[in-house]
């Protein structure tokens, strides 16, 4: 089962300067433990020291919000989109 992962401009630098990659897993947490074998350094950058999400980062399983589904454990299918887009802060 394979899912797109649509990677930030921030962590291409670890996926090699690709912005979509390819990952299985049934859940959102196996996917970016895939991602993590495939492109070290990337789950430190999406988990905490806690193994939380960090709360900068937002991630979205077919435009969803996974912080309404089951965050890190929401269930993933084949042909799913996961987009990982960091916090922008800034404004007047």
């Amino acid at each position: 089962m394979s899912v797109t992962v649509r990677i930030p401009t921030p962590l291409r630098k670890i996926t090699n300067g690709l912005d979509k990659i390819s990952a299985s897993g049934s859940s959102l947490s196996e996917i970016i433990k895939e991602i993590e074998k495939n492109f070290p350094g990337f789950q430190s950058r999406i988990y905490d020291e806690n193994n939380q999400l960090r709360s900068f980062v937002n991630i979205y399983i077919n435009g969803e919000d996974i912080r309404f589904l089951d965050g890190l454990e929401s269930n993933t299918k084949s042909g799913d989109e996961v987009s990982i887009v960091p916090a922008v802060a800034g404004g007047n």
